[in-house]
């Protein structure tokens, strides 16, 4: 692209996601997290094994965040340093080894535990998509301001 001098100019482009995309991600967590709520609130047994399961899931949600943000730090070469690396891994494969242990230990009606697990990995995954949308979102701010500076 070349500006009326004949000098080339850099066009930039900030591709922001949809406002349907938008609502369908939160929709999607909202339902996941009411989901395994729901699962939670019902979830037979003693109380220790409800705190333990709750804790878990806590514990996982935190890991996707955490992860997520790292992946992408990471791929932007802002974050190098291999303990922080070891640390996220570890604590997101402890978070989702040691929750999915629990509900495989757990001594409740198989199609109760599936429900439980189905809930678990949709809010996991929900997480991740929510994660990455927000980032992004950021990520377009602080391009848009570039810009505008």
């Amino acid at each position: 692209m070349f500006n009326s001098q004949g000098k080339t100019i850099m066009a930039t482009v900030i591709r922001r996601d949809t406002r349907a995309w938008k609502i369908q991600v939160w929709i999607s967590f909202s339902m996941a997290a009411f989901l395994c709520g729901t699962g939670l609130a019902w979830l037979p047994g003693k109380m220790l094994e409800q705190a333990f399961m709750v804790m878990g899931y806590v514990f996982s949600l935190s890991a996707v965040f955490v992860l997520s943000k790292h992946v992408r730090d990471q791929s932007a070469a802002q974050d190098g340093t291999p303990m922080w690396s070891l640390v996220v891994w570890a604590g997101f494969a402890l978070a989702v080894g040691l929750t999915g242990w629990g509900m495989w230990q757990m001594a409740i009606d198989p199609c109760y535990k599936a429900f439980l697990m189905v809930c678990w990995l949709f809010l996991l995954s929900s997480a991740f998509t929510l994660a990455k949308m927000l980032r992004d979102a950021h990520e377009d701010d602080v391009a848009a301001m570039s810009v505008s500076q």
